[in-house]
């Protein structure tokens, strides 16, 4: 294993029963980075990521984390990381103080070392005027901030983050994804899955899953610009007569409302799109203005998972 991966898997996969929730997933997730895990609810995102830190046991594959292979070597790799589920975890009935202190015992700080530790998190993550509070009485936010002192407290090599702003206001938000990059700054790898596409832009590199297949994988950037399709803005009064118009047209991906326009996916197949587009409105006789623009995560995750599965489904393959 390369010094610069932090977590290589090849042929990952979990069974539950007869049905397979991850199947045979490679992976590379580069040292020191943000890794986005992007995919609906029951796409395979915490299934992968337990058998990551050794929660789960693969049915198949190999996993190597931070130079060591799990499950055999599951206790030492515990050791170096740090884990943050979607679920407040702590205490309720303790204070934000008392959890801190029970965390960095169950790490194994040593007193002057946990001291110097709860001190930095606590004004690190603005904890200072909460510390006597009970944990269970504290807001969203505060609770989210809470759980990440907890996750750093042993300044963890790398971070599993699942799903972690799922409850959570858009300000919290935003100073949440701050503070994970001073984290990796520090040299802390972090993979985190979300459902929130702003989320997935904020990645160094991202892996899109869909029924427990890798789907896509590359730099948000990448995966925008490598889309296999055309987006086109269609500004119109009448949006329903412009998408009943525009149904039914050759290559044809999807088509969406955003307030008065619709944003249309052509493949790229396609020649001139906005003007087979511009041909049928005028055909409707639909008054309308057209823009070809670039794609959004947004459109990768769609091309990536409803349109994958409706062709594979089309063509009699599975998804």
């Amino acid at each position: 294993m390369t010094a610069d991966i932090a977590i290589r898997a090849r042929g990952l996969a979990k069974r539950f029963g007869t049905q397979f929730a991850v199947k045979g997933i490679d992976l590379e997730i580069p040292r020191a980075q943000i890794y986005g895990f992007l995919g609906p609810n029951g796409s395979g995102k915490s299934t992968t990521i337990r058998m990551l830190c050794g929660l789960l046991r693969p049915t198949s594959g190999t996993v190597n984390v931070l130079g060591s292979e799990v499950p055999r070597d599951a206790e030492i790799v515990r050791r170096k990381l740090g884990y943050m589920t979607q679920r407040f975890s702590l205490w309720d009935d303790l204070t934000v103080r008392e959890n801190l202190e029970f965390m960095a015992n169950v790490f194994g700080l040593a007193r002057p070392a946990a001291r110097e530790r709860i001190v930095l998190r606590m004004r690190e993550y603005d904890l200072g005027a909460l510390m006597t509070q009970r944990a269970g009485t504290l807001s969203g936010g505060q609770k989210q901030r809470l759980a990440l002192a907890a996750a750093t407290l042993h300044e963890p090599d790398l971070l599993l983050l699942d799903e972690p702003t799922s409850a959570v206001d858009p300000q919290s938000r935003r100073d949440f994804w701050e503070s994970l990059f001073v984290i990796v700054a520090r040299g802390t790898t972090i993979l985190v899955s979300t459902h929130y596409m702003d989320e997935a832009e904020r990645c160094h590199r991202l892996a899109i899953l869909d029924l427990g297949n890798i789907v896509a994988e590359g730099t948000p950037q990448q995966l925008m610009s490598d889309i296999e399709a055309n987006v086109i803005e269609i500004m119109s009064e009448d949006t329903v007569a412009a998408r009943k118009a525009i149904t039914g047209v050759a290559g044809l991906e999807s088509a969406a409302q955003l307030g008065t326009r619709l944003r249309v996916m052509m493949h790229k197949s396609v020649t001139s799109p906005q003007q087979v587009l511009a041909a049928r409105l005028r055909e409707a006789g639909v008054a309308a203005q057209l823009q070809a623009t670039t794609a959004s995560l947004e459109d990768v995750f769609v091309a990536a998972t409803r349109l994958r599965r409706a062709a594979a489904q089309a063509a009699g393959a599975p998804a």
